[in-house]
């Protein structure tokens, strides 16, 4: 998984976004992050819907058991960096409220059906993660 995401990442990121942008009809984003032990900088392409200003992604991890790395460096420090094509701007993290994680998590899982398959995976909630400008 770490190799396909780098690959995707590097590909990404030399095209100007105009690779691996999407992903089964729905838009990706870069996010990167500080490691919460290493201090070094952790990207990861992550599927997105705009929420007004926000952007929301989902800490899904494939429906693991396992809370994804970069929702637990946000959870230490949710200031991040989010990347569309060129285009950059930082963020600071939070988890969505019950009321946007059901409305959003109805776009998710229109847009990608396999976040509803990840739910039925794991005994863990799957948060919905706003990332909004700052």
């Amino acid at each position: 998984m770490k190799c396909a995401s780098g690959i995707h990442t590097a590909l990404y990121r030399a095209s100007g976004g105009r690779i691996g942008s999407g992903m089964q009809g729905m838009p990706v984003l870069l996010l990167t992050t500080t490691g919460r032990r290493s201090g070094k900088s952790r990207t990861t392409p992550l599927l997105y819907v705009r929420d007004g200003d926000a952007f929301a992604v989902v800490a899904s991890n494939g429906g693991s058991d396992y809370t994804p790395g970069w929702w637990l460096n946000l959870q230490s420090d949710p200031h991040a960096e989010v990347e569309i094509g060129r285009s950059r701007s930082r963020v600071t993290a939070r988890k969505a409220s019950p009321e946007e994680h059901g409305r959003l998590w109805v776009t998710f899982t229109a847009g990608f059906p396999g976040y509803a398959k990840y739910a039925t995976k794991t005994a863990r909630e799957i948060p919905v993660v706003m990332l909004e400008s700052r």
